[in-house]
């Protein structure tokens, strides 16, 4: 029973510990947020995947959504590569993405040192870039970069500015290992494309994610002339994409908890194996009561009570024992759990439960014990 009620409240505590790292990294992100990414992109192992490579979306169609879809804020295109970079004699291969000055207000981008990049610079395709914590890491060896020069690919770019940590993204990126350069120098100088891989859209209001997102869909529909054909981009929309990791996180600590929860089961076999032993080794003690007055459910009620207290101490134990091992996993180990005090309420009733129901059958065979017999025993 200490097992089962342990391991039930660990594992669930944990599986709402990743639920909550995993909305936090969607928060982090932008609540008001749509992407439309080119071409179909699908979750494959909770991770997106780009189907093929699609060149249908240009820059005109975020400049499009900015001016003709009333309910949209602000609009950040983008385009990536990963691309060598190098410092002196350090190189690194990381992903190079071309932004406009609009992602640092749309995608939450904060700066540690330094400065961001204007729209003169990205106009002027200037050689300037901003880079993340793990970059000044392995290719700095930690030392301010601002003001160096690094080569990405062939061409020399000035470091401007270094970003604020931001961990790894609900796709499993690395948004530390990467650096951000202005979007027309990255298309000009750099990857040479005239098509752009996403577009990252603020909306006013959360209310209006889904009014944005059929504007969105209909002006690209329109732009691309697609008419009968299927969509060449995908949307995902933040709130939606809150509310399917939501349910999965849910679902699989349910499915967890459940698994954790067999232990329970065989916690109540124990139960019911201690307490058959105990009515055939109290024989004596059952037929004397009996034989001085005790009614059999009097002696029901007792070898119940005795199973609801086994199972009861197991489940405080139990509970004590979670809890804990949940603050050492969250302290100690840096794993995300959270203490689930409705799983801790949870297991102490179904502990209960088990034993009041794998003690019935002990109780009912002890009650059902003639008081002759029962002093005949020895």
């Amino acid at each position: 029973m200490v097992i089962g009620v342990a391991a039930v409240i660990v594992m669930v505590s944990m599986g709402r510990g990743a639920q909550k790292r995993i909305l936090d990294m969607i928060h982090d992100m932008g609540t008001n947020l749509i992407v439309v990414n080119a071409g179909r992109v699908s979750l494959v192992g909770g991770r997106e995947r780009q189907s093929a490579i699609v060149t249908t979306l240009r820059p005109g169609d975020a400049e499009a959504i900015q001016d003709h879809c009333a309910s949209v804020a602000e609009v950040a295109p983008e385009t990536s590569r990963k691309m060598n970079i190098q410092w002196e004699s350090e190189n690194l291969m990381t992903d190079v993405v071309g932004v406009t000055p609009a992602a640092f207000r749309v995608r939450n981008i904060e700066i540690e040192t330094g400065r961001t990049f204007d729209s003169v610079e990205n106009d002027t395709a200037r050689r300037v870039v901003l880079v993340g914590s793990v970059i000044v890491e392995k290719l700095f060896d930690s030392e301010d970069p601002v003001g160096h020069q690094i080569r990405i690919g062939r061409a020399p770019f000035e470091v401007v500015g270094v970003m604020k940590a931001k961990g790894v993204d609900a796709n499993g990126v690395d948004r530390d290992d990467r650096v951000l350069i202005p979007i027309k120098t990255a298309m000009r100088r750099l990857v040479r494309t005239t098509y752009i891989q996403k577009i990252h859209i603020l909306v006013a209001k959360f209310e209006q994610l889904q009014h944005a997102e059929t504007e969105i869909r209909e002006l690209l529909r329109e732009r691309h002339r697609l008419r009968d054909k299927p969509d060449d981009f995908t949307i995902q929309n933040q709130a939606s994409l809150v509310q399917t990791e939501r349910e999965s996180a849910r679902t699989l600590t349910l499915l967890v908890g459940s698994v954790a929860a067999v232990s329970l089961l065989v916690g109540g076999i124990g139960i019911l194996a201690v307490m058959l032993t105990a009515c055939r080794e109290r024989r004596r003690e059952i037929g004397l009561r009996r034989a001085i007055g005790a009614r059999r459910r009097d002696i029901r009620t007792q070898f119940l009570l005795e199973s609801l207290i086994i199972a009861g101490l197991g489940g405080f134990f139990g509970a004590v024992l979670g809890v804990l091992s949940t603050f050492l996993a969250s302290t100690l180990g840096g794993w995300n759990a959270i203490v689930s005090w409705g799983a801790t309420g949870a297991g102490l009733t179904l502990s209960a439960i088990i034993g009041l129901i794998f003690g019935i059958y002990p109780a009912s065979k002890a009650a059902a014990l003639e008081p002759i017999e029962a002093l005949r025993s020895e």
